[in-house]
């Protein structure tokens, strides 16, 4: 059996498979929707999609970090490892970031929340999204159960908005891919209190706590820092007018 990250891989890429053929089968089988429905076509601006999307997970993700570093919670060094394996590190975890995260886009803001969107219900598709996105992370290592289902509720609707925003799925990968890369391979944070998803990340991390501020073992998603982030960051998702719609 396949185990480390070469597992994460496979296991996310069947996750992504699995997913897609079943909400592209429900599309075509309840509504006659054409694959593009599902969120995935190539249709005009998903390259600039996914960019700005990157772009602000990015941007996210530093403004927790720095809310902690200002607050002394964590701070932060350069790694003391070779120059080849931060490289090896940044470029193979991006491909390992990417496939997870589409595989939780198309399950998570794939066919049920598109077709209540489409019945005029996406407040509900939200809602039932995010709450079982959720859900599924509290199984996850070093789990702070208040903070991590509440961020990760709140990551889901983040996610979920930038869906109803643009009627594709690039955006919201752009945000999620990245984030959790800069967590785990500049940072050197865990993700969702999985840890060595990076193995060779640009800087090490030091956690003074206190742990509802910095999300300790965790990492920052467990954290206070993540919540201020995350709603500071879905109100920039909702009033863009740098993404274009699929529609």
């Amino acid at each position: 059996m396949l185990g480390g990250n070469a597992g994460f891989v496979v296991g996310a890429a069947i996750l992504f498979v699995s997913a897609a053929l079943v909400g592209w089968g429900c599309g075509v089988l309840f509504e006659e929707l054409p694959w593009r429905a599902l969120g995935w076509s190539l249709h005009a601006g998903w390259f600039r999609n996914f960019s700005i999307g990157s772009a602000i997970g990015t941007a996210s993700l530093v403004l927790a970090a720095a809310l902690t570093i200002v607050t002394r919670g964590l701070s932060f060094n350069l790694d003391a490892l070779s120059a080849a394996s931060i490289e090896k590190t940044l470029l193979l975890s991006a491909v390992i970031f990417i496939v997870a995260a589409a595989a939780e886009e198309v399950l998570f803001r794939g066919y049920p929340l598109q077709t209540l969107t489409r019945a005029r219900l996406a407040w509900l598709g939200v809602f039932l999204t995010s709450v079982p996105f959720a859900v599924v992370h509290l199984n996850n290592p070093n789990v702070s159960r208040g903070f991590t289902f509440v961020n990760t509720a709140l990551a889901g609707v983040w996610l979920a908005i930038a869906y109803l925003r643009t009627r594709s799925l690039w955006f919201p990968l752009g945000l999620h891919w990245s984030w959790n890369w800069m967590q785990a391979s500049i940072f050197g944070l865990p993700v969702s209190g999985i840890e060595r998803l990076a193995p060779a990340p640009l800087l090490h991390a030091m956690n003074a706590g206190p742990d509802w501020l910095t999300g300790g073992a965790y990492g920052i998603e467990g954290g206070a820092a993540c919540t201020i982030a995350l709603l500071i960051s879905t109100v920039i998702v909702w009033r863009t007018k740098l993404i274009r719609s699929a529609l």
